[in-house]
């Protein structure tokens, strides 16, 4: 194939329900690597990259279609805000006030409410440089936007580079005390998209232990050792291995969909996943400055969504490795603090190292 220089390129994607238009930015690298990044909800929808043989493939779930988005996706390639994750019941406290959030999953507030920010239109500045090529994504999040308080201006780069990175930097401020958690939502499958499952992809997660959860998925608040569970991907292991293992925590998934604390020493970007699909070669390298991954292996899908070219995903098909703070923090004083001031800055960045072998 020819190779051209990094460049971004606009086109249109369709309309929301409510007449709103949503552009696809497309991201290219001059090795062929490329990301369609749209305006809806910031979502990730097509990531092409290279096996071992320099063949090409789409390695993320998503639609070919604003409505089939809109229609309900389960948070396919999406940006997440205000607070990714769940909260327990609904509710926290923030200065000895109560505030009240939709319960859009089961008894509890899920991924920021009814319309997060996965469900909004981000105003888009692409651009092109020696870092790469990329797009900055702004959205303003009114006060009591699904129930948070606060204004909040968000903004979330995604950086296309030379070298098959693909970095999101995220940035926020608000005007009035409020809690923020944003990450990343892709299903991965790094065997492409004709691959059927994903329990034969290997995976390391640099993490000593994880949050335990009831059967809601809430952390209890308990910071438990992965040490002979099957929670220890601390040395390279088939994600099939042991995701129906007999383990109370396996249960409540059902599978893998659980928060790790990540190992960190110090600031800045640090090691929290590496991927490796042995049928490709493909391999995917996770560092961020969170201090959370939840990895979630897909286990609510169930064949009946039907995705781009009509390609059914079936349970399991695709997995997640979310960098964030924990789940329900704003109710676990344990938990680092999610809150965000004014004069104060939300920064974070993760960066998603493609590669093959």
């Amino acid at each position: 194939m020819t190779l051209t220089p990094p460049r971004v390129t606009k086109d249109n994607f369709g309309t929301t329900a409510d007449g709103k238009f949503v552009e696809a930015y497309t991201l290219r690298n001059n090795k062929g690597m490329e990301a369609v990044v749209l305006t809806y909800g910031g979502i990730i929808q097509s990531l092409k990259a290279p096996d071992r043989t320099g063949a090409f493939d789409d390695i993320v779930m998503g639609f070919d279609t604003v409505a089939e988005y809109e229609a309900g996706s389960p948070y396919f390639g999406s940006l997440i805000g205000r607070v990714g994750n769940r909260i327990a019941n609904g509710t926290f406290t923030l200065d000895g006030k109560a505030y009240t959030l939709a319960k859009n999953n089961g008894p509890n507030h899920l991924h920021g409410g009814v319309k997060g920010w996965d469900k909004l239109i981000w105003a888009a500045d692409p651009f092109q440089d020696e870092t790469g090529a990329g797009v900055l994504l702004t959205l303003t999040s009114p006060d009591g936007d699904e129930g948070y308080p606060g204004k909040v201006t968000a903004h979330v780069k995604y950086t296309l580079t030379p070298d098959n990175r693909l970095i999101v930097d995220y940035h926020a401020t608000t005007d009035a005390p409020t809690v923020i958690n944003l990450t990343q939502h892709s299903y991965f499958n790094l065997g492409g998209a004709q691959t059927t499952d994903i329990l034969g992809h290997e995976l390391m997660i640099n993490a000593d232990r994880f949050t335990p959860v009831d059967a809601t998925l809430i952390p209890t608040g308990d910071l438990a050792s992965v040490e002979g569970t099957p929670f220890d991907f601390r040395t390279s292991t088939a994600i099939g291995a042991r995701i129906d293992a007999d383990h109370v925590q396996i249960k409540h998934g059902p599978g893998y969909d659980h928060n790790w604390v990540l190992n960190r020493s110090g600031e800045g970007l640090q090691l929290a996943a590496t991927v490796h699909e042995p049928v490709t070669g493909r391999t995917l390298e996770i560092r961020t400055t969170e201090p959370g991954l939840q990895f979630y292996a897909g286990n609510f899908l169930d064949g009946t969504l039907k995705g781009k070219g009509g390609r059914v995903y079936p349970r399991r098909s695709g997995f997640c490795l979310e960098t964030q703070h924990f789940p329900d923090s704003p109710n676990q004083p344990s938990f680092p603090s999610i809150e965000l001031r004014p004069g104060g800055e939300y920064k974070s960045q993760t960066v998603f190292a493609f590669g093959a072998r």
